[in-house]
């Protein structure tokens, strides 16, 4: 028969343990893309399904606990906390009372920019999946670009150089973030052409069954659309899946944008570079496609 010794509580020596790193939400899955890349629509496809609550869009490094104080600075130090323990305790309570709520098992959290702070989301869910969607750069350029609102994005001047520099920040973000994390990569063009297989594949990953009712999103009512909520364009709302606009020829790729288009396959070695940005008449012509469709105030 063995003992074990331990101290109680109250003894002189006793210290407050580090702070426990579990969490409310279990194996939440996070879906990381660039701005226009058309993670609205997959938001709304994996949200139709039984077991997946998606929600609107919730950019997490704007969800911040305030602790500014000397008071309330020492008091934190003395529970053993930090302000970002603070923020993932505050980011993990919204988001598992919002799944609680839908009463649906499994989370799906689509917002563009968490994919700038994708080291901090994985550090807060070391079990978290992560799904990374891909768009052709140039093609999520334009849709930017044409989808600017000024009331939205007060102190940017909504250029197209704007939205290039904007547009390859958040990308070379997630392609850190496909470096760095197992996960599962989809392409906006093949979900849009073949929603079927593409969503099958989907579903294969997160370990639920694919049910067909997913592609006709329209039909459930848990979509909301609004500014500042993702892609509220008419064509998001038709409630069907359509085909992306085609991209802009290889020639027409901006220079900024190029080296992002090569690594992710949609420029080949072989293709003649293009001009820098001197020549975006041509771009600017690809946007008129793409001008009609984008509606959304986001960043989705």
């Amino acid at each position: 028969m063995g003992y074990e010794l331990t101290r109680p509580a109250g003894h002189t020596s006793w210290r407050l343990p580090p702070p426990r790193e579990g969490r409310l939400l279990v194996a939440p899955v996070f879906l990381l893309s660039a701005a226009r890349s058309g993670s609205t629509l997959l938001r709304l496809i994996l949200g139709s399904h039984s077991q997946l609550y998606a929600p609107p869009e919730l950019p997490l490094g704007h969800m911040r606990v305030r602790a500014e104080t000397r008071w309330i600075q020492t008091s934190i130090n003395a529970l053993r906390l930090t302000a970002e323990d603070l923020d993932h305790m505050l980011w993990d309570h919204v988001l598992a009372d919002a799944l609680a709520r839908s009463g649906k098992p499994t989370m799906v959290a689509k917002t563009p920019s968490n994919a700038l702070i994708w080291q901090r989301v994985a550090g807060c869910w070391p079990d978290a999946r992560f799904i990374f969607l891909l768009r052709h750069p140039a093609a999520a350029v334009a849709s930017l670009h044409a989808s600017w609102d000024p009331s939205w994005h007060p102190g940017e001047s909504g250029s197209l150089a704007e939205a290039i520099s904007k547009g390859l920040r958040y990308m070379t973000k997630v392609e850190e973030a496909r470096r760095a994390l197992a996960g599962f990569t989809i392409r906006y063009e093949e979900l849009t052409a073949n929603p079927e297989t593409a969503t099958h594949r989907l579903c294969d990953f997160l370990g639920v069954p694919f049910e067909p009712a997913m592609l006709d999103y329209g039909r459930f009512s848990h979509n909301r659309f609004g500014a500042g909520l993702g892609d509220a364009s008419a064509k998001i709302r038709s409630g069907r899946i359509q085909p992306s606009v085609p991209p802009p020829r290889a020639a027409d790729v901006p220079a900024a944008l190029r080296d992002i288009c090569a690594t992710w396959g949609y420029l080949k070695p072989s293709e003649e570079p293009a001009l820098a940005l001197a020549r975006e008449p041509a771009f600017d012509a690809a946007q008129d496609s793409v001008t009609e469709s984008a509606g959304g105030h986001s960043q989705a």
